[in-house]
């Protein structure tokens, strides 16, 4: 087996559908109906990446996405027929790796789930703790602290600060930062990265007018240094 996968969804269907094709594929799959049965087995059984509704009974897709992510790094991939961009950017903030939509190709989730599965265990073999002139990024715990204090970003803050932190001194374009970032909506998020890197700064620096960690590379994108 190569893994084994957590199934969430209330449609009998759709889990059947993503059973079949993921354990053809050699994974092992485990299924749950609702948001409390998904939390259940995500606690029990430990899997290696989750497949989770948003419209559950019982407790819906964010609200066990949220208490997962206080939990534990699985990846996860929201799964729904809302295709608002407003609720992909809303199950992203709070976590999820990947946003599928209903009706769905079997085999594009079942390569998604690959990519996402190679993708986490790449971070397991990454560096867990970058430092950089009294800033620490944990990428465990997902906690920045600078000069011992705390500092609280949103998980795409943190998110975009870990992709620029992991490539010390190397200038990123927005299209490469979406590249690494994986699973974010990649339209909605392009528009979104120079609000986030002012927010990063006015977070990070001690004066965001002349920052130290992160640079704006005009033409091109931004750029993260560890030097002292």
């Amino acid at each position: 087996m190569d893994g084994t996968i957590l199934v969430v969804d209330d449609e009998p269907r759709i889990v059947k559908l993503a059973r079949d094709y993921l354990e053809k594929d050699g994974f092992q799959v485990i299924t749950a109906g609702d948001g409390r049965a998904a939390l259940a087995a995500a606690r029990s059984e430990h899997p290696d990446l989750i497949v989770l509704d948003l419209m559950l009974p019982e407790m819906d897709g964010w609200e066990v996405c949220r208490a997962l992510r206080r939990e534990t790094d699985v990846p996860i991939i929201m799964l729904t027929a809302r295709t608002e961009e407003s609720d992909q950017v809303a199950g992203l903030e709070l976590g999820a790796d990947e946003y599928v939509t209903k009706p769905f190709s079997p085999r594009t989730l079942v390569a998604r789930v690959r990519a996402l599965l190679r993708r986490a265990q790449g971070r397991l073999t990454s560096p867990r703790q970058i430092t950089a002139a009294g800033l620490v990024i944990d990428l465990e715990q997902h906690r920045v602290t600078r000069d011992g204090e705390s500092i609280h970003l949103t998980p795409n803050e943190f998110r975009l600060l870990a992709v620029l932190a992991q490539h010390p001194g190397q200038v990123l374009s927005r299209e490469q930062m979406i590249e690494h970032l994986h699973g974010m909506v990649a339209s909605s998020f392009d528009r979104s990265i120079d609000s986030h890197i002012k927010n990063l700064r006015r977070k990070l620096e001690h004066d965001p007018s002349d920052p130290r960690y992160i640079f704006t590379v005009y033409g091109i994108g931004y750029q993260f240094t560890d030097e002292p």
